[in-house]
């Protein structure tokens, strides 16, 4: 990879919906899938676009070492159907989840800069936070859950 990469990584990035500006310059996006959707499970139809820059899963990220400062990890964090609002929107966790997040951890550590932070979004519908942080070594600085839902952001520092 020859260009120069922007600062910061979202390893994940789906619909881009936590994003205040879902073309920051300052982020790369990256997914494991490209496509637009229509979900029709709900009472209004919703169109779902996943459009990352570069199409790549988060557990065999294709840049560098020590690349980014800020990286984002909001992995899938459920288990879905195929066809339900969930699954298009955020992915679901397949059979052997646990490598899958363990690894996606190590990548996006790998990928991280001296000093860097990296920012892991886990919502508790189905796996508890203690769960999923038990897959990769790093401690997280601080975090937050947000109000009264089940969805945690940590910040870790590398």
């Amino acid at each position: 990879m020859s260009a120069v990469l922007p600062p910061v990584l979202d390893a994940c990035c789906g619909s881009r919906m936590f994003w205040f500006d879902k073309a920051d310059k300052r982020a790369l996006f990256v997914d494991i899938r490209r496509e637009t959707l229509v979900d029709t499970t709900g009472k209004t139809p919703v169109e779902i676009v996943v459009a990352p820059d570069y199409v790549a899963d988060f557990t065999a990220l294709p840049f560098p070492n020590e690349t980014f400062s800020l990286v984002v990890f909001d992995p899938p964090h459920t288990f879905c159907g195929p066809n339900g609002r969930t699954v298009k929107k955020y992915g679901t966790l397949p059979v052997g989840w646990r490598d899958m997040i363990s690894n996606g951890f190590s990548e996006c550590f790998r990928v991280l800069k001296p000093s860097g932070t990296l920012v892991f979004k886990w919502n508790e519908h189905r796996v508890k936070l203690s769960t999923a942080l038990a897959l990769t070594p790093e401690q997280p600085l601080f975090g937050q859950r947000v109000g009264n839902t089940r969805t945690h952001w940590l910040v870790f520092m590398k």
